[in-house]
């Protein structure tokens, strides 16, 4: 399994990281091993691949969870950092700058092992081999590229503050590109990537080229490109049907992977992402549910509340009864230990619904596919006008894809204010609305990165 070796991969990388600093000396090192010699062969760049996947967590879906109004900090939360829930973060706040460090990292990995790769040379099964490895990265590249605009753009505009947009290892004080061209530069990378990708690779603990349409759909929806956001979410909809509501439980106790078309999988001794949630060690919650996203629920008939919400009337006082269910894992003995689900088939119907009623208009039929996989009795609705389907849309993003790294980002996608209920913020007093005139509507780049970066700039207000 990919986190089983990681740490071997790990020692790998940071070799070649250690070997970089050596480069001025006239003699070679002998405690390390140098760069051209630390990939040798085709076993070597695959346990570089496995090293590039490994530093990719949970931390997109932790930050939309409580920046946004999808979750809450309750009262009996005496050990966490309220600080992004308050939305009083600015770059010195881990909380919400995590991401830029991990992504980056995994980033310089994928970039070290494809300018390994250029230099070795391949013969008979390894030639195949080589190049679905080069599309993995290729397609990692572009993926963690994308997840950090997402997190860190300044908005989701053309000429917009974006990322860096990294393709080698070593680049001295990098300026951050616009929205556009970091979109630009990913989809090049993912087309390159498809074509490298057999169809017969099936890992869905691992890019395959239906990962890949996915991620091109999800980019073509913030570029709001409606005619790539349907052909490539048509492409994993073909490819991987909505989960039967007898699977959908299971998904989230990792019984089945139905419709997953990418998930990062967790094993023992990795970091347990339900503990984000619920801290097993004194069973604290530390995010909850918010009370605005239970009521928008049918806890009766739709199948998505018990998978995703947990409703324990036994936790009294100050306690909430309400805890996140999404991440409980599938083994008693490792509670919280959940494979972090990537890109589904849900997704993709409600990208193709946005999509089409962007353009066609003929949106209504997604949107009903979608609930009626999910809800017990339902009756396909009908929309007055494109409003009425983009505000339904919206809507069943929120309910199907809560906590999963999405909301944030998609009230951000519309410039559409983060409002919360006088419930949702009565523990720790927070501010009900954010606006989009607000500094934090945006993440802010890490204070450390501005520090040692002449060229890097601070996303605005802050």
């Amino acid at each position: 399994m990919i986190n089983k070796i990681y740490k071997k991969c790990t020692v790998l990388l940071a070799v070649v990281l250690l070997a970089t600093s050596c480069t001025k000396l006239d003699f070679k090192p002998t405690d390390l091993i140098l760069p051209e010699l630390a990939f040798r062969n085709i076993s070597d760049i695959n346990l570089g691949v496995i090293g590039a996947y490994a530093p990719i967590d949970y931390s997109t879906l932790s930050y939309s969870s409580i920046v946004s109004d999808e979750a809450i900090y309750p009262q009996e939360n005496t050990v966490g950092n309220s600080d992004a829930y308050r939305w009083l973060y600015n770059g010195s706040n881990g909380s919400v700058t995590g991401l830029y460090y991990t992504n980056y990292q995994a980033i310089d990995r994928v970039n070290r092992v494809l300018e390994a790769m250029g230099k070795l040379t391949f013969t008979g099964t390894d030639v195949a081999l080589g190049d679905r490895y080069k599309g993995e990265l290729l397609a990692l590249r572009a993926y963690l590229h994308f997840e950090l605009l997402r997190a860190y753009a300044s908005s989701y505009q053309t000429g917009a503050l974006g990322v860096t947009y990294m393709t080698k290892s070593a680049v001295i004080y990098p300026a951050r590109e616009t929205f556009e061209a970091v979109i630009s530069k990913a989809k090049i990378d993912l087309i390159a990537a498809k074509d490298l990708i057999p169809t017969t690779f099936t890992d869905k603990t691992r890019i395959t080229k239906t990962a890949v349409s996915a991620i091109q759909a999800r980019i073509a929806l913030y570029e709001k490109n409606w005619s790539d956001a349907i052909t490539y979410s048509t492409e994993v909809i073909t490819a991987l049907p909505l989960a039967t509501k007898v699977q959908f439980p299971g998904i989230w106790t990792d019984a089945n992977d139905a419709e997953v078309a990418w998930k990062l999988k967790r094993v023992s001794g990795d970091s347990r992402t339900g503990d984000f949630y619920f801290r097993q060690s004194g069973g604290v919650v530390l995010y909850a549910p918010s009370f605005k996203l239970i009521a928008a629920y049918d806890q009766t008939n739709d199948i998505r509340f018990v998978p995703y919400i947990k409703f324990d009337n036994t936790r009294t006082g100050t306690k909430s009864k309400y805890l996140v269910n999404k991440y409980i894992g599938g083994s008693s003995a490792t509670p919280g230990l959940a494979d972090v689900k990537q890109f589904r088939t849900g997704e993709m119907y409600l990208i193709r619904a946005e999509a089409r009623a962007e353009t066609t208009g003929d949106a209504a039929g997604d949107i009903n596919t979608l609930r009626a996989a999910r809800i017990n009795g339902y009756v396909n609705a009908t929309f007055a006008d494109k409003t009425a389907l983009i505000n339904a849309i919206y809507e069943e993003r929120y309910k199907e894809l809560a906590f999963e790294g999405h909301r944030f980002f998609d009230l951000k996608r519309r410039n559409l204010s983060i409002e919360r209920t006088p419930a949702d913020v009565a523990a720790t007093q927070s501010a009900l609305t954010l606006t989009p005139a607000q500094a934090q509507y945006a993440l802010p780049i890490p204070a450390t990165e501005l520090s040692v970066n002449k060229n890097m700039v601070q996303n605005p207000k802050y």
